[in-house]
């Protein structure tokens, strides 16, 4: 019976834990949530994050912020502005039509030029001719190695820390310039500053020098060109009357002109004075009438011969006719003409070129003169310590990312 019966079934063990000896429907129910979170607590990898931060954020922050507000020299700003400006010009220049411009140059590219002068190495080396410039700002290299230039540095790192302590603004629109020289000692920043603008305008002086040097060179150079011009085309034309033997082909077709007109007038009297004789008598052998007949005929064959002459005669020794006697004179006319008005304007230009050179078409404009500071405005500390938190905080958070995304990625 057993073996018909099967296997049995087993019966079930109670649930154990907290559900054991509960009703069904309590024990389902407390199944469905799940156990509350332990406490957070700190781990390896947590201690590791805030090391991390001690090392690339704070240790490097109050390390800046001791040295800024500890070793740091205190540099004062000179403020200086100044642009270029043009001569207005005056009535002589404008009645010349702006032929003068070539002295006037344009100022926006003296801006421009002035600009980069300043911080050059050409400012650097004319500067430190008049100032000892390394031995001031290397002064506090003891203190301040930082800020401060190094004792032994080279004229090119002269340059380059030039570059730093003068900070220029250039409006290309407006063509002002503004300045500002930083330095350890107010006077020495000011006494910097108003060497700068007096050598800017020696350098706008030397501009103007070059310019008018060209203008003149120019204004000569086109004068001397013009002259040239002038006397071959009137060689040209003296050569061409002493070919033909005419002054004025033009005079002379004028006069030939009236020979015909002459002709022609005599011709109607002619022919009026045969028909009254054919009027006047029937017999067409009357010596009057063959004898006014012959005239009509010679002076209209004369007639026929003078206006051949106008194409297809020759004049002059070389045989021309006057159409081509006509256009060959017109052309050196012509060139005659226009080399005249290339002298005048040449010999114009050359006027205005010495009357700008008699004067300066450029100078330097002023309108701030350097100031003396009274107080240390370099170095921004506050700003040189938020930024330097800013980036070190941003530093440390980029490089956690990336350490996190390629912890999560094993």
């Amino acid at each position: 019976m057993a073996d018909i019966a099967g296997p049995q079934t087993k019966p079930a063990k109670p649930a154990a834990g907290p559900a054991a000896g509960k009703p069904p429907a309590q024990a389902k129910a407390e199944q469905k949530f799940k156990p509350a979170a332990r406490p957070a607590r700190m781990r390896r990898r947590h201690f590791g994050l805030l090391l991390s931060f001690l090392i690339m954020v704070a240790v490097p922050f109050f390390g800046t912020c001791y040295y800024l507000y500890t070793y740091a020299q205190d540099q004062f700003a000179a403020n200086v502005g100044f642009t270029v400006r043009s001569d207005e010009g005056s009535a002589a220049t404008d009645i010349l039509g702006g032929i003068a411009q070539f002295a006037g140059a344009n100022t926006q590219a003296d801006g421009d030029i002035l600009f980069e002068f300043i911080t050059s190495a050409e400012m650097v080396g004319r500067l430190a001719e008049q100032i000892d410039l390394a031995a001031h700002y290397a002064a506090p290299h003891d203190i301040d190695p930082i800020f401060a230039l190094a004792p032994d540095a080279a004229f090119e790192d002269l340059v380059s820390h030039w570059q730093d302590v003068v900070r220029v603004s250039y409006g290309q629109s407006s063509g002002l310039i503004d300045l500002q020289v930083l330095a350890f000692d107010p006077v020495m920043a000011h006494r910097i500053a108003t060497a700068i603008v007096v050598e800017s305008q020696s350098m706008i002086n030397e501009l103007n020098a070059q310019a008018r040097a060209d203008a003149m060179r120019f204004a000569e150079e086109d004068l001397a060109a013009a002259i040239t011009r002038l006397r071959l085309a009137r060689e040209a034309l003296t050569q061409f009357r002493t070919e033909t033997q005419i002054v004025d082909p033009e005079s002379d077709l004028q006069g030939r002109t009236g020979v015909l007109n002459n002709l022609q007038q005599q011709l109607a009297e002619a022919l009026i004075e045969f028909d009254l004789l054919s009027e006047n008598t029937t017999n067409r052998n009357d010596p009057r009438l063959i004898q006014a007949q012959r005239r009509i005929e010679v002076i209209r064959a004369r007639i026929d011969q003078e206006r051949q002459s106008f194409a297809t005669g020759d004049i002059g020794r070389e045989g021309q006719d006057y159409p081509t006697l006509i256009a060959r004179y017109e052309g050196l006319i012509v060139d005659r003409e226009f080399a005249e008005s290339s002298y005048r304007a040449a010999l114009t230009a050359l006027d205005a070129a010495r009357t700008n050179a008699a004067r300066q078409s450029r100078y330097l404009a002023v309108f701030i003169r350097p100031t003396v500071p009274e107080s240390a405005e370099f170095p921004r500390r506050d700003v040189i310590a938020g930024m330097t938190l800013l980036f070190l905080v941003l530093g440390w958070a980029t490089a956690a990312l990336i350490y996190y995304s390629i912890r999560d990625r094993q």
